[in-house]
């Protein structure tokens, strides 16, 4: 196993033709994907890894300057592609990751074949011309009540950032892997996602990108989704599906698994209407 691999827990199932790349969003870990993955390995090569910064990762990798921005991660997962000496691949995407994917096909067009973006915002803050959800006052409380007392704001950000109360399983498992990430790079982290602005690079983007995302998402309105599609660069699909909260694939994996399986078998170059 290569530096990058091993870092990052980078872990290769099934042995099919095509590979698809599975990258978790803020707060989570790549067991997000465990409902999904038994779906998909019997047909796909599926490589999973974890972000920089996540708990299962040595937080004394975690370089604070580098993942100021979405770059770092995207260079992240273009080296873990080149050490698994993937030449092409579909990747798919949740909220950080989403982006990461968007801003990586830039860098690297030739490695990606279509991105499936779950829950993807170019940004959380809105403008006079923008509404991306949040207020920057927003944020800053956000911030500061992470740093008085992580515990706290972790009760309060999972059921509202997954929607549901305290005592479901999906928001017991995000505040689980929300628990696991040190609470002074999980305040980087949140503040790097929630005041990034990436709408410049939509224009940029070529590869076909598959939009998904809930109905009802305390982080952000389904208008993000349909920017998205309006200023991608290339062809885009938008799907809302009828679930709640910004985590879908952990909140109604019964809802969201067969639209993302489609998504992920659908290739819309065929269809022209779609651009």
């Amino acid at each position: 196993m290569g530096i990058v691999e091993e870092a990052h827990n980078v872990k290769v199932l099934g042995s099919g033709e095509k590979t698809i790349v599975l990258g978790h969003g803020f707060g989570t870990d790549q067991s997000v994907w465990k409902q999904l993955v038994p779906y998909l390995v019997d047909e796909y090569r599926v490589v999973l890894y974890d972000n920089m910064g996540a708990g299962p990762t040595n937080p004394d990798y975690f370089d604070f300057d580098r993942y100021s921005s979405l770059e770092g991660y995207a260079y992240d997962l273009i080296a873990i592609l080149e050490e698994l000496q993937i030449n092409r691949c579909m990747y798919l995407g949740h909220s950080l990751s989403a982006m990461t994917g968007v801003v990586a096909s830039i860098f690297r067009p030739d490695l990606f074949s279509k991105l499936i973006l779950v829950s993807a915002s170019p940004r959380f803050i809105n403008t006079d011309d923008y509404y991306g959800g949040f207020e920057l006052e927003d944020i800053e409380q956000l911030c500061q009540a992470m740093e008085s007392n992580y515990k706290a704001w972790v009760s309060g950000f999972a059921p509202l950032a997954v929607g549901g109360d305290m005592n479901s399983v999906a928001v017991q498992e995000f505040s689980r892997t929300l628990f696991n990430m040190r609470p002074d790079i999980a305040l980087s982290v949140f503040r790097t996602v929630f005041t990034f602005d990436l709408r410049h690079y939509l224009s940029r983007v070529t590869v076909p990108c598959h939009i998904i995302q809930s109905s009802m998402d305390v982080a952000m309105p389904v208008t993000v989704s349909e920017y998205l599609h309006r200023n991608l660069g290339g062809k885009s699909i938008v799907e809302i599906i009828s679930t709640e909260g910004h985590l879908p694939h952990l909140s109604a994996p019964e809802a969201t698994i067969p639209v993302l399986l489609r998504h992920i078998s659908h290739d819309i170059t065929a269809h022209a209407s779609s651009s």
